[in-house]
């Protein structure tokens, strides 16, 4: 299971860039392979470091993963690093390679061509309010989004129709241009074509060079039955589209639930209360509850207490899991009146004195061993 990417760095969830650019440069140097040579465990903490970096540094992942943790960070740069390439250092050069003074396709034994990768699209995530009955029953809701989509005119080529690329005169098509310090061959990403190695002397009007242009899209999800606050929705393909050939990303949906004015839920179980009179809590009363689905007769028996729980099998959510109904409970609030007339005082104070209570009396409810201290 993968560390917390601010636990790895060694930072507060409140660390600025510059603070996580430095707690980055320091693990680096650290666990660097070329400082630890044929160390594993170094080696790892070094893919560890660079995967929280690269995550934390970019405001938007980080954001995502601040929302949605490990699992709403799939997509191209999201997947985390499964062995050193060539493209997981991109990006890492400009921190690292003042210390060491060398690239890291030398490092490595490598030499790096052309950069260029093709991309899967970028997963989207957003969140979904919905009732309790919503949830209960199951529903098809409409999603309105803006998302990046292939561009129409060049087809995600970036060039304008017509037009051709170059090969870049810098690199030579290598997307690397190499120096020689030292002992050392150094390569660096071909500044001019930044690493593909190609150049588009004439960019796309539409998209303006980018391949890519943001649409407003509207999507249907079906939210099943049973399904719960803060579960997450995925949505195949329904994210940003890749680069041309590239699959698209995923849409990550988080489900919300509005508060209910009558019930509470937790998992499958509905709660609710009921408020009687305390002569029908002594007599007993068959009482009308509402339940999600229509409405249920609940036999209170007589002698109920305030805060008593019954329960309606089976009245309940549907599991969005095993499918099972929970049940709904029902706690018993019983109302003692107020603003009582003579003639009903007169009535009361006979009950009282039928059953040997006296209500002049001063209640003693003080158990004997408490009472002794006083005294």
């Amino acid at each position: 299971m993968k560390r917390d990417y601010y636990e790895v760095l060694g930072i507060t969830r409140e660390a600025n860039p510059d603070e996580i650019k430095r707690a980055y440069r320091k693990l680096a140097l650290k666990y660097h392979p070329d400082r630890n040579p044929n160390d594993h465990a170094a080696e790892e903490k070094f893919k560890e470091a660079a995967e929280a970096y690269s995550i934390l540094i970019d405001q938007e992942k980080r954001s995502l993963y601040d929302r949605y943790g490990h699992e709403g960070l799939r997509g191209e740069g999201f997947t985390g690093f499964s062995g050193f390439n060539s493209s997981i250092f991109e990006g890492f050069e400009d921190i690292l390679g003042n210390f060491f003074n060398f690239g890291f396709g030398d490092i490595f034994g490598q030499s790096r061509q052309r950069t260029s990768t093709i991309n899967r699209g970028r997963d989207l995530a957003l969140e979904l309010e919905i009732t309790l009955e919503e949830a209960a029953a199951g529903v098809e809701k409409e999603l309105k989004l803006h998302r990046a989509e292939l561009c129409p005119v060049c087809n995600g080529s970036k060039m304008k129709p017509g037009t051709q690329k170059t090969t870049c005169s810098q690199c030579q098509g290598r997307g690397q241009v190499r120096y020689q310090q030292g002992f050392f061959s150094i390569a660096r990403t071909c500044p001019q074509c930044r690493g593909s190695g190609e150049i588009i002397s004439t960019p796309c009007e539409n998209c303006r060079g980018k391949g890519k242009i943001k649409e407003k899209k509207e999507i249907k999800v079906k939210i099943p039955a049973g399904i719960d606050d803060g579960m997450r929705l995925r949505l195949e393909d329904q994210g940003e589209a890749g680069d041309a050939g590239a699959p698209r990303g995923d849409l990550y949906v988080l489900v919300r639930l509005k508060k209910h004015k009558f019930f509470e839920r937790e998992n499958s179980n509905l709660f609710c209360q009921i408020s009687i009179s305390f002569v029908k809590a002594a007599l007993g009363v068959q009482a009308e509850v509402a339940t999600l689905d229509d409405t249920e007769i609940l036999k209170i028996p007589p002698g109920t207490q305030p805060g008593e729980i019954f329960k309606l099998k089976g009245k309940g959510i549907v599991g969005v899991n095993n499918h099972r109904k929970g049940d709904l409970f029902i706690k018993v609030n019983v109302e003692t009146p107020k603003n009582l007339s003579k003639e009903q005082k007169d009535l009361l104070s006979k009950f009282a004195k039928s059953r040997g209570e006296d209500t002049s009396a001063i209640e003693k409810k003080v158990p004997k061993k408490l009472r002794n201290l006083f005294h």
